[in-house]
């Protein structure tokens, strides 16, 4: 008899969740998570007595407690957590900045529907039909992959409004280069100008300790410091894993968060690793800067997505990083929270993984250093020049994202070719999280619950 009736690798969003719903029907459930604490890509860490946040900018997917169809909520149902006891901060409103024009949005989508026909008045009509069909849209329904640039243009025909709206949605939870799929468009769609964005009260510590804690009420088992190896294959089925110090754990299934690339290596599944790898990864750079120097700077946004140049390329950029296009983050400026100081900026760019693979040491330190005050820079023109009174700094390029979540080239949103079932070519192997086709923190939890449901209970 096997030691436990599900191994989940991985302790990130879409692995507790996965846990808190096998758990909370009685199956046996070890999480193996190889740091420290829960998290995964969506983590926190302590530096001079500040907690940082890693990963979490915003949660997507907003919807209030009365709303029971709404993603969050059904989440919060399958998790059996209270959602009126969730206590939520929306966002005071975000922007879209291009050299020539400007978006702004918030969590009532009128915003954006008359910042288009402000900007946009001969996309007035077409801006509704996009948004009728849209809505139309089953993103879920199985279907071949489908260009979401081809679409826009042919029912926007506004090759700038097309660019504004795919740099959100692209940055929050694309995969692919150039593209996206037409359905990934549509959950994105949804998820950040429809739905809109929040932040949990409190921090992702909070909120990591909320899920810990509901899936040890039900009797869940979670090992830190305890990476896997390699997966136990027996026959035509998985029997369990092998740790990095050579322990066995026998189970009857084992659910993986770690990606296809990850469970590949550890399986000895036989596909092309380079097709299944994502080239889209980032680096990031929090900056704490006293609240009085904010008084200077632009501070009424809690996100801005920027380019600096009128067309947008989303792609592995060609140097280390690419600070023409990013986000600004201010987690401080969502409604109802108390102002901190200081106050935190976090700014983002695309960064080509394999560049900084090939450095090391003090050429690493002095890249992440160089790239860091040309990001700074280039957002410094969005919101004013600050770098000169921040009082703590740290940046995490593509090697820190592989090393601290397992994910291959540091690609954030994993591969390019999701598997939707979650189906690998073992009958009791799983995959859960961005390589299902989940993205954000509300679609990575959910992904977990689907597979727990689909396959396990």
């Amino acid at each position: 008899m096997a030691e436990y009736q599900l191994i989940i690798i991985g302790g990130g969003l879409s692995g507790l969740a996965a846990g808190i719903r096998a758990a909370r029907f009685g199956c046996k459930t070890l999480i193996l998570e190889q740091h420290t604490i829960a998290g995964g890509l969506n983590s926190y860490y302590f530096r001079r007595g500040f907690l940082l946040e890693t990963g979490l900018h915003a949660m997507t997917n907003y919807a209030p407690a009365r709303d029971r169809r709404a993603p969050l909520n059904r989440l919060f149902r399958q998790l059996k957590l209270s959602r009126r006891a969730f206590v939520t901060h929306q966002q005071i409103g975000s922007e879209i900045a291009f050299p020539d024009q400007c978006l702004s949005f918030s969590n009532d989508f009128t915003e954006l529907e008359e910042g288009v026909a402000a900007a946009f008045p001969a996309a007035v009509d077409r801006f509704a039909e996009l948004v009728r069909r849209i809505d139309d849209y089953d993103p879920f329904a199985p279907a071949p992959w489908r260009s979401t640039r081809r679409f826009l243009a042919t029912v926007l025909a506004e090759p700038l409004l097309e660019d504004m709206l795919l740099l959100p949605l692209m940055v929050y939870g694309n995969a692919e280069e150039h593209d996206m799929d037409l359905a990934q468009f549509v959950i994105m769609f949804r998820a950040v100008f429809q739905d809109g964005f929040f932040r949990p009260h409190g921090t992702i510590r909070d909120f990591l300790d909320m899920l810990v804690a509901q899936y040890r009420r039900f009797d869940g088992e979670i090992r830190f410091r305890s990476p896997v190896a390699s997966i136990i294959r027996s026959r035509d089925r998985v029997a369990g894993v092998v740790l990095a110090d050579g322990r066995e754990i026998t189970a009857d299934a084992v659910l993986s968060t770690i990606g296809i690339p990850g469970t590949a290596r550890l399986s000895g599944w036989d596909l092309d690793p380079v097709a299944h790898t994502g080239r889209m990864s980032f680096m990031e750079t929090i900056c704490l800067v006293p609240a009085r120097r904010m008084q200077e700077l632009r501070n009424d946004r809690s996100i801005i997505f920027y380019s600096q140049r009128p067309e947008f390329a989303y792609r592995r950029p060609r140097d280390l990083l690419d600070v023409s296009w990013g986000v600004i983050c201010f987690p401080g400026n969502f409604e109802g929270l108390e102002p901190a100081d200081p106050v935190q900026i976090r700014v983002t760019n695309a960064a080509n993984h394999a560049l900084w693979q090939c450095l090391e040491g003090d050429d690493y330190r002095r890249a992440k250093e160089e790239w860091a005050a040309k990001s700074l820079a280039a957002a410094g023109k969005i919101i004013g020049n600050y770098p000169q009174d921040i009082v703590y700094q740290d940046s995490f390029t593509p090697l820190t994202i592989e090393r601290f979540t397992a994910k291959a080239e540091g690609a954030v949103y994993g591969s390019p070719r999701k598997i939707r079932d979650g189906r690998t070519p073992w009958p009791n192997l799983f995959i859960a999280g961005t390589d299902q086709g989940y993205l954000g923190i509300v679609g990575a939890m959910l992904s977990g619950v689907t597979i727990v449901n689909q396959h396990l209970l």
